[in-house]
């Protein structure tokens, strides 16, 4: 199979559960605390938030979750998603190394997202949900959810970053061709994005701030209303990992398993989906070498340069609070083109695996991402999302590695989206318009001046 480019699997491959790292963690995830009493959150805390199956998935440590059937039918919509062999990649770069890559831009939102957007408008469904709110960055969220509820009957209101709804308008369209409602955040509909537009009418917005104006939208309605979040949480980064589930039966057809996984983080979930069930081989002595790379972007470096600590979530404090590498619940990143990465905190079980020494991280510059993505666009033929760049441009810099030290590896990553609605980006940086931003110390210890204390 040495010549074989892509690896495909058949609809009856879809798996039938999803991988939950949890039972296979060898430490404890930090609890998630109430915002108001500082104490460990139960059930019934979340109850306004999720339904009560996304609740217990959350806290699940079994290590296999049944995948319902009206999801699977839905996933098989795009399902499985192709794996590649990057052959051209390999020649250009005169490597030795062996790239393959994951790739779920197939999907009808052309990115990871409905995997788990999916799956929550259906247990919303099944309890009685009649609306979700939500936030969205770059908009593959949100359109990801607006397709999901479209499909289970359900109403939905989008606040998405206000720096991305006016970058990437076809981001909007095509939510509200799906039948969705967005509106800019900060906004006027919400208290949080009012006082916010009060103290600065000319906020570029965040997604902690979207966060909170959803969150406020979900527990004020008078509609039964429920709110869904697209990454940094259990069950979320759970439902992904059909990703990986699927690329370690593609990569046993190509007759190899990983050295290196490579994968963006922005909140974890494409990065856990697709790395998790691999993780899982490393942690119970399987896979004790694998080597996996966290790529996130240097303008928004959680992991890199954040303090490990309790925080919230969202900008107006109204999330439970979660351990985690943060650079503050204030935190405005800069306004750069990967709109999903430029989030001030991460995943828990990320955090707690980058501490603990299982998986590494390193922060990359926009202008070097967009150069590994025109590349691989220029040799693979698909156009990257900026988010995914960052995880090319990592694995680009791995195979110069095995080159430079005459080794050959096999390097794995997850082209988690295509970049067809990122084009004014691409135009940009062609013309020689993007710029790198490096994020001043000052800001991150500004920010990280505003933590939460906690005992």
């Amino acid at each position: 199979m040495a010549d074989q480019t892509k690896f495909l699997l058949t609809e009856d491959d879809i798996p039938t559960a999803w991988y939950n790292i949890q039972a296979d963690l060898p430490f404890e995830l930090p609890p998630v605390l109430h915002p108001g009493t500082k104490q460990p959150v139960g059930p019934d805390d979340l109850a306004p938030l999720f339904p009560m199956a996304l609740i217990l998935q959350e806290v699940s440590r079994e290590r296999w979750v049944e995948i319902p059937s009206p999801v699977r039918e839905v996933y098989k919509l795009w399902r499985p998603t192709p794996l590649y062999r990057a052959h051209r990649l390999e020649k250009a770069l005169q490597t030795p190394a062996k790239i393959f890559y994951k790739y779920e831009g197939v999907s009808p939102a052309g990115s990871h997202k409905p995997n788990t957007a999916v799956a929550q408008a259906f247990y919303n469904k099944e309890a009685g949900t009649k609306r979700i709110t939500t936030e969205t960055g770059a908009g593959q969220w949100g359109s990801a959810l607006a397709l999901a509820c479209q499909l289970f009957g359900i109403e939905l209101k989008v606040y998405m970053v206000k720096v991305s709804y006016e970058q990437k308008p076809y981001r909007r369209a095509l939510m509200e061709t799906w039948g969705a409602q967005v509106v800019p955040s900060p906004s006027e509909d919400t208290q949080a994005g009012r006082a916010i537009l009060a103290k600065d009418p000319n906020n570029t917005g965040s997604l902690g701030i979207a966060i909170s104006e959803a969150v406020e939208d979900a527990v004020t309605n008078p509609t039964p209303t429920k709110y869904a979040l697209g990454s940094v949480l259990n069950h979320v980064l759970m439902h992904q990992s059909v990703i990986g589930l699927e690329a370690k039966r593609q990569l046993e057809m190509a007759g190899v398993y990983p050295d290196i996984l490579v994968g963006c983080i922005g909140g974890g979930s494409n990065f856990a989906g697709f790395t998790y069930p691999f993780i899982g081989d490393k942690l119970t002595g399987r896979a004790p070498n694998l080597r996996v790379v966290a790529v996130e972007p240097a303008a928004a470096p959680s992991l890199t340069r954040g303090i490990y600590a309790y925080d919230y979530g969202d900008t107006s404090m109204m999330t439970p609070l979660l351990k985690m590498y943060t650079l503050g619940h204030s935190f405005i990143p800069a306004p750069i083109h990967a709109g999903g990465l430029r989030y001030h905190g991460m995943a828990s079980s990320v955090c707690e695996l980058y501490r603990h020494g299982v998986i590494e991280a390193r922060a990359v510059q926009q202008r070097a991402t967009f150069e590994a993505g025109v590349m691989f666009a220029r040799t693979e033929g698909i156009l990257p999302a900026p988010e995914a760049a960052h995880a090319i441009r990592a694995t680009i810099d791995e195979a110069i590695r095995c080159r430079e030290e005459g080794v050959s590896r096999v390097i794995a990553f997850n082209l988690c989206g295509h970049g067809h609605f990122d084009l004014s980006a691409y135009e940009r940086y062609l013309a020689g318009k993007i710029e790198d931003y490096e994020l001043p110390q000052s800001e991150i210890e500004r920010a990280q001046a505003e933590l939460p204390v906690v005992a």
